[in-house]
Order: structure tokens, then C-alpha cells, then sequence
């Protein structure tokens, strides 16, 4: 025999398939779109478990195994494919233990509610320990649900435990093959999300470039938003980084996803720093044609990032627009043209987006480096974790709490008053409940006009497809498009979800359309508990926390700006750890402050003035962060010994101390004196990386002195 055929009949009838013309493209728009390639394994994976049931004619299987399907796709974690083998066998056994608890409590009431409850409680606090726990956890809870649904249907106590762990099973291996097939594909889905989260940052910032007053301030509040989920998802990508690294004993086929994290990260420094105002630059009729351009500079890098992005997915070579090249070249051609002081700021700008440009033109550079650089850890122990969440205050014990009352007071009601489908109520709590009022009040218009439209929709959707065959496929369709868009649009995602259990019922009982009602009236029921318990249960008011997160942001900009400053002592081959440790800790906390404000915005009883005030300090923290950004992004120029450049960094940072302590009202610094001090150095400065060093550390004095000032007003409006 050849070896053709020798090959194993699996393997021949993948390469027939590949063969084919439809494979290819088809391949690469699943690759690109990483919801979408979930979507497919999950819907695939329902099809096979529940279509030969339905053939049969054993719908309560094929549901029961499909629902299992689901709550194991929505508890999958990011994680070695090593550790996801050890997430699944915890899963399994716990989804098993949850449901059989349902099965055998559910002719006791009170047993049952009372378990449902402390269940609960003691899920979330496990859930808190990891990543990995976490989403075991969750899907947990959703399977006891599920089963307490399905109690009066199941034909027997011991089918729903069996055929709710076998559906999450399935999926768990069905998943386990493809990443076998593609073990980085975690890693490079990540770095994907965290380059085209840094591509849409860019896009957004280059209409700073001209912009007005008015203009910037509506531009920069969606920057900080868009920092927000720029900076969450560097830290999930450090986070399945960190779990290859702590499996792999060798460390060298890692180092590639290093570089581009490593990457990343530098090039979210340069696009969040501030030069200057842009605004004061842009009412220069001479400055309008270089700001036009550093605009189209940064178009053309967001879409270079979004290409690479794009490669990390399909695998296809990264090739760097010549375009970038010309625009570069083209604006500094323009800057040697126009020799002027007030050029500085966008000399600065023109220096950094460069150096940006550099970077991913010479990826390939990167990774020649020996040492990996390495990354931040949580080193607590399991028990630590577990004994940091039991104090009363912390925000997961609180959370657990509320959500373990809510599903308490749904229960009640549900046997109390017989509601039918009553246990609806607990799964909408589930989804609606958030630790935040903000996040909840969000989920609960959503979740309630996404059933509304779900049950219209799914309705008339169901008079077009009244056969078997026709709802199995509305089933699978809802399914596929409920995990598309899970992550992106949650009101969408419960339209698809709320068609899909109609089909679920019609299958079962062909009673899918009488009991949307009932789905409706648990939603409200359900939604309404939600946001009461989260309302007067220990509320968790962003206004109280304000003072605290504005504290901690400046600590974190305080340390971030004295790693900065001991970079300048760093050795060239040194890891700039602690430095990077530094910077995420401020990006983090600045990030927690702008949510903060923004979830203040929708809760009762705000003070107007108070308001305003922690506006401006919110306001004026993120342009302190973005101009140490800057000050961080130039740190490896020459010229930076320079002891007058030094002297002065040491004063700024004990001013900027000094402005960290808005509780204790400690006095401000004379910073006046010192912003004339800088602006005389920075005029007897050699033009070059001198000035541009003062320069920088002015544009931080002057932000740091407009904070002292907003510190004292604050402490006065602040009631105590």
C-alpha cells in the first residue's frame, strides 16, 4: 500500500474537504472572527447532541443535552489546554453535584431554597479565586437552574444530572480538539482583541487632530472609555500568557506571544500620551496642515494594527503598508520646513508616532531577545485568596450575598404564589444582578426590551416554521447567533436566546408560544428583584468610593512617574519590570476612577456640585496620566541625565505627593514658582531631546498644579 493509503480515514476526509473551494474562505472568515468561531463549535456541538434525539422523537434529551451544551459553553474559560482538561473534569463534577442537589431537594421546598441560597454564596467566593474557578462556578448555578426547570419533565431523578454534565462534556472535548489542533490560538485571540481595541483608541484619537475646545473634551471622555477596554485587554492577555507560561518547561516557543504582548503595550503608551493641548495648537492656521497629517498618521496606524491583527488570527504574514513610510517621511519633511518653538508639541508627537511606526515594521527584531521578559503574578495562595473575599466590605462578598437574597425572594415568590415557569425569576436574576447599581440598571433595560423583542420576534418567526425540522433549525440559528453576540451586544444576545428556549418548549410540549407570557412576567418579576435587592441591599454608591479611587489614582501616577524616573538609571539589558508593573497599576486605577464617574451618572441622589468637582479631578488625572505616558514613551532618548532635568522631575513629584493626600488636607506646593522655573530651562535648553524632556515635565507641573488647586475645593465640598 502507499501512503495515501495508509492514512487514517479521518485524516483523508479532512484533506477531501480542504480540497474544496468553499473551505478556504470560509475558514478565514471564521478565523477572523473569534465570537463567531464559538458560535460555530457550540452550535455544531447542540446539532450533534440533540438532532438524532429529535429524529427519535426524544426532545426532553435532545433539549436536556443541548442546555448542557450551552451552560458549558458560556463557563469556558481562556486557559492551557492542560489546565482547560482540568477545568472541564471540576466541571463536570460539579455540574453533576448541582443538579442532582436540584433533582433530589425539589420535593422540599424549603431544603431546596435554603440550598439554592448558601450554594450560592459559596460558588461566588470560589468563583473569586481564578480565572478558572470562575467560570466552573457560574455555569454551576446556571445548571441548577436549568434543573430546577426541568424537574417536572425529566422522566426520571437521574437522567438531568447525567445528560446536563454529558452536553457540557461534549462541548468541553469538541473544544479541546480544535485548540489540540491550534494550541496558541488563546494566546493570539487575545493579542487580536488587545491590537484591535489599540486600533480603535487611534482611530478615535486622530480627530483630536484638528479639534476644538469643545471637540476635545467630547473626544478625550470616549478616549478614557476606550482605555478602558484597551487596558482590560492587556490584562487578559497577561492572564493566558501567564497560564502557558506557569504549564511549558520550555519557554522558547512562548516567546514570540511575549514580544507582540511587549508590543503592545509600548504602543498603547505612545497612543495615550499628550504632548499638549491640541486644541490651543489647532487655532494656528500654520499648525492645521501638520495636525491634518499626524490625523492621517494615525488612521493609517490603526489600520496597520488592525491588519496585524488580522494575521494573528488567519495566520497569514504580517506585510507593513509602505504608506506609513511616506506619511512619516512626509511629515517630518513638513516639521524641518516649519522651524519654530510653538512646533514643539508636534515634534514631540511626530517623534513618538515614528517610533510607533518603527516598532511594527521591525517585529521580526523582537524576537532575537534572549531574556522573556516577565510578568506580573498573583503569588497568593489558594487559602489567601479565599480568606482575602470573607471580610464583610469586600465587594464579591457583598455581591454574593445579594445575589444569594435575590435568588431567595424569587424562589418564595415563585412557590408562594405558584408562578408559572416560576423559576425564571433566579435566571433572570442570575444575568440581571451585577455588583454595581450602574451595571445592573444597564442589564435590566436591556435584558427586559431583549425578551420583549425576543418573544414578538421569535412568535412570528414561529408561524413561518411550524414543523419539527424548521424549529430545529431556528433552535441552532438562535443558539449561533446568541454567542455572536454575547460579548458585543448583550440586548441582542437575549433576543436569540429568549427564540431559542421558545423552540426549546415547542419541542418539548408544543407549548413554545404559551409560554412567552409567562417568560415575560418572570422577566419583569425577575429584573424588578434584581435591582431593588441591588438598590437597598448594601449599596455599592460610586459617589462614597470616589474620594478613595481618586487617592489611589494619584498614588499610582505618583509611582508611575517615579519608575519613570528610575528608568533613567536602568541598564539598557535590564527587564523594565517593575516599571511596567508601575504603569498597568495607574492605567488600572485611572480606569477605575473613570468608570466610577461614569456609573454616577445614573444613580439617585448625585450632588451637583460634588459632581463637577470630581469631574474636573477625573478629567485632570487622565491628562496627568497621559502626560506621563508621554514623559514614559521618551524615556529611552538620550540627553536624559541631564541634573536640572532631574532636580526638577524630584520637585514635581513631591508637589504631585502632595496632591495624593485629598483626605488628610495637606497643603499644596508653590508650584507657580516652579512652572517658571521649568519654562527659563526649557528656553536656555539646546533644541532637541533636552527641550523636549522640559517641555514634557511642564505640561505634568501644570496639571499637577491645577489638581493641587481642584484637591483643596474638593475637600471643602466633600461631606465628611
Amino acid at each position: 500500500m502507499n501512503k495515501k493509503e495508509d492514512r487514517p480515514f479521518f485524516s483523508s476526509v479532512f484533506d477531501l474537504i480542504q480540497d474544496q473551494a468553499w473551505y478556504e474562505p470560509m475558514r478565514r472568515a471564521f478565523r477572523q472572527h473569534p465570537d463567531r468561531m464559538k458560535a460555530a463549535r457550540a452550535t455544531v456541538a447542540i446539532a450533534i447532541l440533540s438532532v438524532p434525539f429529535v429524529i427519535f422523537d426524544q426532545s426532553f434529551f435532545a433539549v436536556t443535552l443541548a442546555l448542557g451544551v450551552l451552560a458549558g459553553a458560556l463557563s469556558e474559560t481562556d486557559d492551557h489546554p492542560k489546565g482547560r482538561i482540568k477545568s472541564l473534569v471540576l466541571k463536570v463534577i460539579i455540574f453533576g453535584i448541582s443538579s442532582l442537589s436540584v433533582e433530589i431537594l425539589r420535593p422540599y421546598p424549603l431544603l431546596l431554597g435554603i440550598g439554592l441560597s448558601v450554594s450560592t454564596v459559596v460558588f461566588l467566593l470560589i468563583g473569586g479565586l481564578g480565572e478558572r474557578y470562575r467560570g466552573v462556578t457560574f455555569g454551576s448555578i446556571l445548571v441548577g437552574i436549568y434543573a430546577m426547570i426541568g424537574t417536572g419533565i425529566s422522566p426520571a431523578w437521574y437522567w438531568q444530572p447525567i445528560l446536563l454534565s454529558s452536553g457540557a462534556l461534549f462541548y468541553g472535548l469538541f473544544s479541546l480538539a480544535f485548540l489540540y489542533y491550534h494550541p496558541w490560538r488563546l494566546i493570539e485571540e487575545q493579542l487580536a482583541r488587545g491590537f484591535l481595541a489599540l486600533s480603535r483608541y487611534m482611530d478615535e484619537k486622530a480627530n483630536l487632530f484638528p479639534s476644538d475646545e469643545k471637540m476635545q473634551g467630547e473626544i478625550r471622555n470616549r478616549l478614557a472609555l476606550l482605555n478602558v477596554e484597551l487596558v482590560n485587554a492587556l490584562e487578559s492577555c497577561k492572564e493566558v500568557l501567564n497560564s502557558y507560561s506557569d504549564v511549558l518547561h520550555d519557554q522558547a516557543p512562548l516567546r514570540p506571544h511575549l514580544q507582540h504582548f511587549m508590543l503592545l503595550q509600548s504602543l498603547h503608551e505612545r497612543a495615550a500620551s499628550s504632548h499638549e493641548r491640541y486644541d490651543l495648537l489647532s487655532r494656528d492656521p500654520v499648525n492645521r496642515q501638520l495636525m491634518e497629517g499626524i490625523g492621517q498618521l494615525l488612521h493609517q496606524l490603526a489600520r496597520a494594527n488592525r491588519q496585524f491583527a488580522q494575521s494573528l488570527l488567519t495566520g497569514v504574514s504580517y506585510h507593513h503598508p509602505a504608506a506609513l513610510g511616506w506619511t512619516v517621511n512626509a511629515l517630518n519633511d513638513q516639521l524641518e520646513k516649519y522651524r519654530s518653538p510653538d512646533a514643539q508639541p508636534l515634534s514631540l508627537l511626530i517623534h513618538n508616532l515614528s517610533r510607533s511606526n518603527a516598532s511594527l515594521q521591525n517585529l521580526e527584531e523582537g524576537y532575537q531577545r534572549t531574556l522573556a521578559p516577565r510578568l506580573a503574578k498573583d503569588n497568593r495562595t489558594i487559602g489567601q485568596r479565599f480568606r482575602d473575599q470573607m471580610k464583610w466590605d469586600h465587594p464579591r462578598m457583598r455581591h454574593a450575598i445579594r445575589l444569594s437574597f435575590c435568588f431567595l425572594i424569587g424562589f418564595t415568590l415563585s412557590e408562594g404564589f405558584d408562578i408559572a415557569k416560576g423559576e425564571w425569576i433566579i435566571l433572570t436574576s442570575l444575568f440581571v444582578c451585577q455588583p454595581s447599581y450602574s451595571e445592573t440598571r444597564r442589564r435590566l433595560f436591556q435584558r427586559i426590551m431583549g425578551t420583549i423583542s425576543g418573544v414578538i420576534g421569535g412568535v412570528l418567526v414561529m408561524q413561518l416554521l411550524p414543523t419539527v425540522p424548521g424549529q430545529v433549525l431556528l433552535m441552532l440559528g438562535s443558539a449561533y447567533f446568541f454567542f455572536v453576540w454575547l460579548r458585543r451586544k448583550y440586548a441582542r444576545s437575549v433576543i436569540f436566546i429568549t427564540i431559542f428556549v421558545l423552540c426549546v418548549f415547542n419541542l418539548i410540549s408544543s407549548q413554545g408560544v404559551a409560554v412567552m407570557l409567562p417568560r415575560l412576567l418572570d422577566t419583569l418579576i425577575g429584573s424588578a428583584l434584581a435591582i431593588l435587592t441591588v438598590r437597598f441591599l448594601w449599596p455599592d454608591w460610586q459617589q462614597k468610593k470616589l474620594p478613595g479611587l481618586l487617592t489611589k489614582a494619584l498614588s499610582m501616577n505618583t509611582l508611575y512617574f517615579r519608575a519613570i524616573l528610575n528608568e533613567y538609571h536602568r541598564q539598557s539589558g535590564d527587564d523594565d519590570f517593575d516599571y511596567r508593573l508601575a504603569r498597568r497599576q495607574a492605567h488600572q486605577a485611572d480606569n477605575a476612577l473613570v468608570l466610577a464617574w461614569q456609573d454616577m451618572q445614573v444613580e439617585p441622589g448625585k450632588l451637583k456640585a460634588f459632581g463637577e468637582q470630581a469631574f474636573a479631578l477625573t478629567y485632570l488625572n487622565h491628562a496627568l496620566l497621559s502626560y506621563l505616558s508621554a514623559l514614559g514613551a521618551h524615556r529611552e532618548e538620550e540627553g536624559k541625565d541631564n541634573p536640572e532635568l532631574i532636580s526638577m522631575a524630584d520637585t514635581i513629584l513631591e508637589a504631585l505627593d502632595n496632591a495624593t493626600q485629598i483626605s488628610t488636607g495637606a497643603g499644596s506646593s508653590p508650584m507657580i514658582g516652579i512652572l517658571e522655573k521649568i519654562r527659563l530651562l526649557m528656553k536656555k535648553a539646546d533644541p532637541g531631546t533636552a527641550r523636549r524632556q522640559f517641555a514634557l515635565l511642564y505640561n505634568i507641573a501644570e496639571v499637577t498644579h491645577q489638581m493641587l488647586l481642584q484637591a483643596e475645593t474638593f475637600r471643602e465640598l466633600y461631606p465628611h
